[in-house]
């Protein structure tokens, strides 16, 4: 960081997507939403506050699902900011619940280190080991934790 401006290099040097696949398919699986929907919260985190066209805004990069407006809010993934008054507002204003910034934040974290991906059977359903997929994503996710461990000199 020069200048207190952030560079590409600063977060090259920090490998923060390195593992933004594990990390992404281990929040996806054990939250019940899909990767896709996922990444749209992440983005909608970003903007803050938003309407319905904004959101759709979101969508362009990814596969279009007419479901997933619906999705999102029955899974209390977005809540209503502030609801339109007839008068001077003329659309709902939504934002990212707390449940879906916790998750975003929790990634955040594991992404740079502060936290480890869990790996008890209570609160990772990955590590059951049900599938092939999930067997393999077991030796991934061991794999992010001891990364961490190594890069903090720990």
């Amino acid at each position: 960081m020069r200048g207190g401006k952030l560079e590409y290099s600063d977060l090259r040097d920090l490998s923060i997507l390195k593992h933004y696949r594990v990390i992404r398919k281990w929040a996806a699986k054990n939250n019940d939403i899909s990767t896709t929907d996922l990444e749209i919260l992440i983005y909608l985190d970003c903007v803050g506050l938003f309407n319905r066209l904004d959101f759709i805004d979101g969508q362009y990069s990814h596969s279009w699902d007419s479901a997933r407006w619906s999705r999102l809010m029955d899974g209390g993934w977005l809540t209503v900011f502030s609801k339109r008054d007839r008068v001077n507002t003329k659309k709902n204003i939504y934002k990212v619940s707390f449940k879906g910034k916790n998750l975003i934040n929790r990634i955040y974290k594991i992404m740079v280190g502060e936290e480890d991906i869990p790996t008890s059977t209570r609160r990772n359903s990955i590590m059951k080991g049900a599938t092939y997929t999930d067997k393999v994503l077991i030796k991934s996710i061991k794999d992010v934790n001891k990364d961490k461990t190594i890069n903090n000199g720990i």
